[in-house]
């Protein structure tokens, strides 16, 4: 029993670590990009191994940002509570982690097609790489967007084996609605940023222009989804009701935003952003399916 609750505890710990509730950021626009790739529901063994794939890699890329970020994290009030600096979990147990989780996502590219599996070790650079880009250039956000990206540019490569256009314009909106909502949590990190001699948005530009750029990023997000309309064919209005869905719950981020309110900004940056993913991929798929 002790060791199943160890288990228990582990798997728990590692979950917190990598948030793996923030999974629906990604999730709901590969499943939308695989789904317009086959035109209806793809087939099973590819779903199944896609959802592995960005699964693992996201569990990988998350897990070493967190060991890679763990002297900030100690350093910063608002994240030194992470599992990494209050060693709820040691260095050497991520790193295994995130070796099993790159591995698994090699593996489960390898069983969709050889384009995947040969742009698998490309992925893997790229979403490990974020984690630096703070240290040297405010452009960190729209790398971390750029990465997430990847989530529905792979799905459509793992239904079809092809690259397209479509995904592209569907990544770039995933890539500016991420970026945006990141803006958005930095605000709360300025001063630390300043005294780490970390890049930020917010630090560079100021607490009222990090705002107004995230406003704008996500305005040209909804123009791209507005886009997708005009050139996918299955769509109709239920698509433009998640669509209007999203501007609206988009607005009630910004307005409620307040640095001072770490719960206000968890709701802001995180739990709004969940629901509008939920919104897009359902009435999305309603539209294409029904």
């Amino acid at each position: 029993m002790d060791m199943i609750h160890k288990v228990v505890y582990k798997t728990r710990m590692f979950g917190e670590l990598v948030m793996f509730s923030h999974t629906l950021f990604s999730l709901p626009f590969a499943i939308i990009s695989m789904v317009w790739a086959a035109n209806g529901l793809p087939a099973g063994e590819v779903m199944l191994w896609s959802l592995i794939a960005l699964v693992a890699a996201r569990n990988g890329a998350n897990a070493f940002n967190r060991l890679v970020d763990r002297e900030f994290d100690t350093q910063n009030p608002r994240t030194a509570h992470r599992h990494l600096p209050r060693r709820l979990l040691m260095e050497r147990e991520v790193t295994v982690f995130i070796v099993v989780n790159y591995a698994l996502f090699i593996l489960a590219a390898a069983m969709l097609n050889p384009l995947c599996l040969a742009l698998s070790p490309v992925a893997i650079v790229l979403i490990s790489s974020y984690s630096y880009t703070k240290r040297f250039t405010w452009l960190s956000h729209l790398y971390l967007g750029f990465t997430i990206a990847s989530a529905p540019i792979g799905a459509w490569i793992a239904v079809t084996g092809e690259l397209a256009l479509t995904p592209f314009v569907l990544g770039t909106v995933v890539m500016l609605w991420i970026a945006g909502f990141d803006i958005i949590y930095a605000t709360q990190d300025i001063e630390f940023d300043r005294s780490a001699g970390l890049w930020s948005v917010p630090r560079v530009f100021g607490y009222e222009d990090a705002l107004f750029i995230a406003r704008t990023l996500h305005t040209v997000m909804v123009l791209l989804l507005i886009l997708l309309y005009f050139f996918r064919d299955s769509l109709g209005w239920l698509y433009l009701i998640g669509i209007g869905l999203s501007m609206v719950l988009l607005a009630i981020e910004h307005r409620i935003i307040k640095p001072s309110s770490r719960k206000r900004m968890n709701v802001a940056s995180y739990n709004l952003n969940q629901v509008i993913s939920m919104v897009i991929l359902a009435c999305t798929l309603l539209d294409q399916l029904l």
